[in-house]
């Protein structure tokens, strides 16, 4: 009798060992887990800047080689919400107000209620405008034109001339101003104005309406009516998710919350996260594995309004890499013609948006995976980022938190080197993989070009951008969306939704 009871016991302990395990497990990960990480593109720079992947292993740069010129595409800094995102959080709070009278009258429990709901008010409240520049973006770029000096000394050891260090942002206010404060950074101390002995720096922008170097998105009209005719779909998609958090939140907390005050509360937890330092309030609202959800909702967005899925996203950033390539090839001649120090260009510094960041660093192949660089050579479509709690490598907080930069740095070696001429791959001032040189961050400047640059050079933005009107208009491209659309009904009641992403 014993031996045949001894296997269910142990049978017993062992699931209890197993579930106890995973509880362990689980808290540990609850506390390890970090809001200001899973913010998607309303992330701070300082939150993420220093995660990389611990897999990659840099190259250490070869002795003999010095860098001779520097292109840097960066997305402004942390900014304040737009006054319709204000008018939002305003439209919340009241509201939330209807919903705090609604539970008293009814009398249900006072401690389902979060304390900090029951006199909360939108902290932009009556403000008649937003969307500039934050005091935390200002010093993010600050900072990071300061970090980028002492990192490449011989590039910033020049007088200034605005021909030599040319600054290009976008006509965007919290743009342009982002420029201004990596200028105060990179030349500080070199000037003679006021005490930290600043200097006037020029910063340069073209038209909003000609713009097709750095807000190419804006000026594409293919691109326009693509957005135009995707974006309800994608829409569509997140309703039933919403459904699903708006009933999961209405039973936990006993309150009629509506499905736009889930989507407004998660904007509001980013806000708060990013701008306020405050991750206790409507954050707190959401599981750790909510925010993981809502995070992937809004990296599968720009995912596929933005990124890899669909090839016109990236394609029409064109305009951008001549742009760069031509930067490079002008610091070669000056390096091979044996030009003047002062005399050429050094550096190239570009400030515009995530709308520019990301289909850039599409354009360079990063955060690809396996085959994908081949597949997206061959302009075939790529699979949608993997739900949590799989890992993903395309993530909105890393590809383009505020702040987010890619710097390409050209490096001229010695004779005996396998290349004259290397390219340095920097994503957040961290060297990054690039899978179409091998998956190196230090790849020669051939086969950069070839292999890289070159497949995307042949497409012209004029006529990936031009509306054929003789033609018939195309209906939209919704089987993709639809096969996402029953992924994610595929998973039930897990699935989060999230607001759109603001960038």
């Amino acid at each position: 009798m014993l031996l045949t009871r001894l296997p269910d016991k142990m049978t017993l302990a062992a699931a209890v060992l197993l579930l106890l395990l995973t509880l362990v497990s689980n808290s540990r990960a609850d506390r390890d887990f970090d809001v200001r990480h899973r913010l998607s593109t309303v992330t701070r720079y300082s939150a993420v800047k220093d995660i990389v992947d611990n897999s990659f292993q840099p190259t250490d740069i070869p002795v003999g080689c010095t860098p001779i010129h520097l292109n840097l595409v960066a997305r402004h800094g942390t900014r304040s919400p737009t006054k319709k995102r204000m008018r939002e959080l305003e439209k919340l709070a009241s509201h939330i107000k209807e919903l705090l009278k609604d539970a008293k009258e009814k009398n249900l429990s006072p401690q389902k209620v979060p304390a900090w709901l029951l006199k909360w008010e939108s902290p932009w409240k009556g403000k008649l405008r937003g969307g500039e520049l934050d005091t935390k973006g200002e010093e993010e770029l600050y900072q990071l034109g300061i970090r980028v000096r002492e990192r490449f000394p011989d590039l910033f050891n020049e007088e200034y001339h605005p021909d030599v260090y040319p600054i290009k942002t976008t006509q965007v206010p919290w743009a342009s101003t982002s420029a201004v404060a990596f200028g105060m950074g990179l030349f500080s101390g070199n000037g003679s104005l006021g005490l930290a002995r600043h200097r006037a720096f020029a910063v340069t922008s073209e038209s909003r309406a000609s713009d097709i170097t750095l807000r190419f998105f804006d000026c594409c009209q293919t691109y326009k009516d693509f957005r135009k005719s995707h974006e309800p779909a994608v829409v569509k998609l997140k309703e039933p998710i919403i459904a699903e958090i708006t009933s999961a939140l209405a039973k936990r907390y006993e309150f009629n919350f509506t499905r736009q005050d889930i989507s407004s509360l998660w904007f509001l937890c980013k806000q708060e996260t990013t701008l306020l330092d405050i991750t206790d309030q409507a954050c707190s609202l959401f599981s750790p594995t909510e925010v993981a959800l809502l995070e992937w909702t809004d990296d599968l967005e720009v995912f596929m309004l933005k990124g890899y899925g669909k090839s016109l996203n990236y394609r029409m950033g064109v305009p951008l890499l001549k742009d760069v390539i031509q930067s490079m090839d002008q610091a070669l001649k000056a390096k091979e013609d044996n030009q003047a120090p002062g005399s050429y260009e050094k550096a190239r510094l570009r400030f515009a948006h995530a709308e520019t960041v990301v289909p850039f660093s599409c354009l360079l192949g990063l955060f690809l995976e396996g085959s994908d660089f081949q597949r997206i050579q061959k302009e075939e479509p790529l699979d949608f980022p993997p739900k949590p709690p799989k890992n993903r490598s395309w993530r909105g907080s890393i590809v383009a938190p505020f702040a987010g930069n890619n710097m390409l740095v050209l490096y001229s070696c010695p004779a005996n080197s396998s290349s004259k001429y290397f390219v340095r791959a920097l994503h957040n001032e961290h060297p990054i993989a690039m899978p179409g040189c091998g998956g190196t961050d230090f790849c020669p400047f051939e086969v950069f070009k070839e292999s890289i640059l070159s497949p995307h050079l042949k497409h012209d933005y004029n006529t990936l951008c031009q509306v054929n009107l003789d033609q018939p208009k195309q209906k939209p491209e919704t089987s993709k969306l639809l096969k996402l659309f029953r992924w994610l009904f595929s998973f039930g009641n897990d699935d989060i939704p999230s607001d759109g992403v603001e960038l």
